[in-house]
């Protein structure tokens, strides 16, 4: 069976390292030819919770040959329009494409490479690109139940999703869903308000939680995300850590409080991270906020959801990609307390 990962930057990275250390002979693409390069000749480096080296095979897009069994795609969803038909001609009609992008990529994928080929899965982990050949993980990997969640895109559950878990099974347990897209509104929680925080005020992951406004707004960046899944008909699933994500509603001051409460245990061992959007913002790269935070504005769009504070998320990270606003947490500013429901939480 011949598997890849399309995309190699810091969570491509330690999922190749981690499957090429437990056995599983696998391809990392990526176009930044530095790191390839770097992978090659010194090996996948992770630090962080770990640190670990493995020698891996690591090829650009260019040097792809072939028919792919499975292709796990971390590419960022701003490249799809170039990575994936330069995939196409390395599928056959067998082929599995899965993936783990941000956001919600899965019918757009399939646009290109056909529903039939197309399976989708969140990632329950952290990771930060550090240097070439070296990446971050930011996490501690054994308080996770499971790594992944990955399902058909009609619920359906046979072999080949099977198969696919069973290759993800070379990093850690991954959970078969049935419900592949509430999973995916699930994983918005994170991307929209830790990420989107994150990125907007030029912070980690700690710097946020740090920040009692900038954490407040996690919460009401939740309540609207949550607000658009079940107006798209899903039920959002338990979070990370189990936390319910029934706080979210924020019907009063207590529920609020438990609220702020569930972000500061979600992210108690992810302090140190840095969103990927931050990441590209730092090397002045534009970044996937329209298909994160952009998705729940659409939606909200489309049902009658008023969105403020994931339009406020946009308006930043856009303008700080223009050069129109500085990375600083000073932008936090920007977001209007007069919108805040309840006063803010205090530990």
């Amino acid at each position: 069976m011949k598997v890849a990962i399309l995309g190699c930057g810091a969570m491509g990275t330690v999922l190749g390292a981690y499957m090429t250390k437990n056995g599983c002979d696998v391809e990392m693409i990526d176009s930044y030819q530095a790191h390839v390069e770097a992978l090659n000749e010194k090996g996948a480096h992770i630090v962080g919770t770990v640190d670990f080296t493995v020698p891996v095979k690591a090829i650009t897009p260019e040097q792809m040959e072939g028919i792919y069994d499975i292709v796990f795609l971390f590419t960022k969803q701003t490249a799809n329009d170039v990575v994936l038909p330069n995939l196409l001609p390395h599928l056959g009609p067998d082929s599995t494409v899965c993936t783990l992008q941000n956001g919600v990529p899965e019918p757009y994928v399939a646009g290109y490479v056909g529903e039939s080929r197309t399976v989708g899965g969140t990632v329950l982990w952290g990771a930060t690109f550090v240097s070439p050949g070296v990446s971050e993980l930011t996490q501690d990997l054994s308080r996770n139940d499971h790594l992944f969640e990955i399902g058909e895109m009609d619920g359906s559950i046979g072999d080949r999703i099977r198969k696919v878990a069973e290759v993800l099974g070379y990093m850690g347990p991954t959970a078969v869903s049935d419900s592949l897209m509430a999973s995916r509104w699930g994983k918005l929680i994170n991307n929209a308000c830790m990420s989107g925080m994150s990125a907007a005020c030029g912070t980690t992951f700690g710097g946020v939680l740090d920040n009692d406004v900038a954490r407040a707004c996690l919460s009401y960046l939740g309540r609207e995300v949550k607000q658009c899944c079940e107006a798209a008909g899903y039920q959002l699933p338990i979070l990370l850590h189990e936390q319910s994500p029934e706080t979210l509603d924020i019907a009063d001051q207590a529920m609020f409080n438990a609220d702020q409460e569930m972000f500061l245990t979600m992210y108690s061992d992810m302090r140190t991270a840095k969103a990927s959007m931050l990441q590209d913002l730092e090397k002045g790269k534009p970044t996937e906020v329209r298909m994160i935070n952009g998705y729940v504005c659409e939606t909200g769009d489309k049902y009658g959801i008023d969105t403020p504070f994931n339009d406020k998320v946009v308006e930043i990270v856009t303008k700080i990609e223009r050069g129109e606003l500085p990375l600083s947490m000073d932008n936090v500013k920007l977001f209007d307390r007069s919108l805040f429901t309840y006063d803010l939480y205090k530990a």
